[in-house]
């Protein structure tokens, strides 16, 4: 009789763990898609006011965004793409690329 609890009580443990972990991860979640943000904005020194959309996830190892805004000194809107490894925590943003070209502003 002993022998059949084990599995149960194994199934139980695994089933409360796999709660906590989720709970975590979602922080974990919220908390690098924040860095993603902050950091990638940082980056993108040739733009005013840049905006971030962050992939909420990235791949397994990189942090991925795309940044938008007007190029200083200039007008019209660009996008940058932006990678952000996630053991190092940096940056690494791409060139400007024109958003009209990428379909990101309304047509006129």
């Amino acid at each position: 009789m002993n022998r059949n609890i084990i599995p149960l009580l194994t199934i139980a443990a695994l089933i409360s763990l796999a709660g906590a972990a989720h709970a975590s991860s979602d922080d974990a979640w919220k908390q690098l898609a924040a860095d993603v943000e902050a950091k990638c904005k940082k980056a993108a020194v040739t733009l005013e006011r840049p905006a971030a959309s962050v992939d909420p996830f990235g791949t397994s190892h990189y942090g991925l965004a795309l940044v938008t805004g007007k190029p200083k000194g200039a007008k019209g809107l660009v996008a940058q793409i932006c990678v952000y490894d996630k053991q190092k925590k940096s940056v690494e943003i791409g060139s400007e690329l024109d958003a009209k070209q990428l379909g990101l502003t309304p047509p006129k």
